[in-house]
């Protein structure tokens, strides 16, 4: 028995090279069109550069209006109770505070239950930097956050300068650099 190889007509007649080009060109307009979108989460969100929304939070004694602080470096810490992130970068915020006096360290929580809250704080040992329960989340909704921890650098115009998301090290060089030249 004899078996003939039969050529194959679409392969050699150049529809292979055809189709695999057309494929690599959709994959490269694909990547193009990828990297010229942006998105919110990145390195670079659409609030930096603009004015940080205001916002008061009334926390037992305590009234915390963001316009308080204008004229100073604001480092505006979104966190919650049940988040292990945000107690990873506590203690490195209470340190940036002491040895960046000039520059406030602003901690809202947007716990909804004001007992766990308080327990948190006392449990963790919280302090050296003004920490507030916004029980209302509007000042994290203001900035879109819902997703602790989320801090923004506000620089003493009231601008967004930078938007950290997850737990920093806030005694890093780098940081402290930045905070000290806005």
């Amino acid at each position: 028995m004899v078996f003939y190889y039969r050529n194959v007509s679409w392969f050699n007649n150049g529809l292979y090279r055809a189709n695999w080009k057309g494929a690599f060109a959709v994959l490269i307009l694909l990547a193009a069109a990828a990297a010229g979108t942006g998105c919110d989460r990145g390195d670079h969100p659409a609030q930096v550069g603009m004015v940080a929304p205001d916002f008061t939070i009334h926390d037992q004694s305590q009234t915390v209006r963001l316009d308080q602080y204008r004229g100073k470096t604001v480092v505006l810490n979104f966190w919650a109770s049940w988040c292990p992130p945000c107690l990873e970068e506590f203690p490195s915020l209470m340190q940036l505070q002491q040895q960046v006096p000039n520059v406030v360290v602003l901690a809202v929580s947007f716990d909804t239950d004001a007992d766990a809250y308080r327990q948190y704080v006392t449990d963790n040992h919280l302090g050296n930097m003004v920490i507030a329960l916004d029980l209302s989340q509007k000042s994290n909704l203001a900035f879109g956050t819902t997703r602790p921890p989320e801090t923004y650098i506000i620089d003493p115009q009231g601008r967004i300068r930078r938007k950290f998301i997850g737990a920093q090290d806030w005694t890093s060089p780098e940081i402290e650099n930045y905070l000290r030249n806005l």
